[in-house]
């Protein structure tokens, strides 16, 4: 299967994931456990990796584990901003602009230095509100980045309404 087939047969699993990952409500004490989710996880499996949660431009959690280094915060940024730009994650962002035959970085017209449609990032999304922030994380490859983040929000939806 060709990158551009498998980016189409994934954008409704990645759309599929934004519609049912939607938080009831979002405090600085939701980012401040569902950030920590995320660390254990990650420190769990021994993944070197950088994770940030942000709210209407404000850092409300920010971990860098052990083997990670500040490139990594800049990649946070790049996806973050993806992520306020198109409401959307920035891996599903980036896998639309593949879907068409094409890529973010030729298609968007941002600057690259600023934005990256790469997985990681993912909208924290209130409902009856709408996007809000950006829950990310940046040091395995995209896929799995994404995977961290989504398992971490299923995980933390599960216990909030549990």
């Amino acid at each position: 299967m060709s990158e551009h087939t498998d980016a189409i047969s994934r954008v409704a699993e990645l759309e599929e994931q934004e519609r049912r990952l939607r938080l009831p409500r979002f405090d600085n004490d939701d980012a401040w456990r569902l950030g920590c989710l995320i660390a254990d996880l990650a420190q769990e499996r021994g993944a070197a990796v950088t994770i940030g949660v942000q709210r209407a431009g404000q850092r409300l959690f920010h971990r860098a584990l052990p083997g990670t280094s500040p490139d990594n915060d800049a990649w946070l940024e790049r996806k973050c901003r993806v992520v306020e730009r198109y409401g959307a994650s920035s891996f599903l962002v980036g896998t639309r602009f593949r879907a068409k035959g094409s890529s973010f970085e030729e298609s968007s017209r941002l600057d690259p230095d600023r934005y990256a449609a790469h997985g990681g990032a993912f909208p924290i999304h209130v409902t009856g509100t709408g996007v809000i922030g950006a829950v990310a994380v940046s040091g395995l490859p995209q896929a799995e980045d994404h995977a961290l983040v989504v398992e971490a929000l299923e995980r933390y939806l599960s216990t909030a309404q549990g």
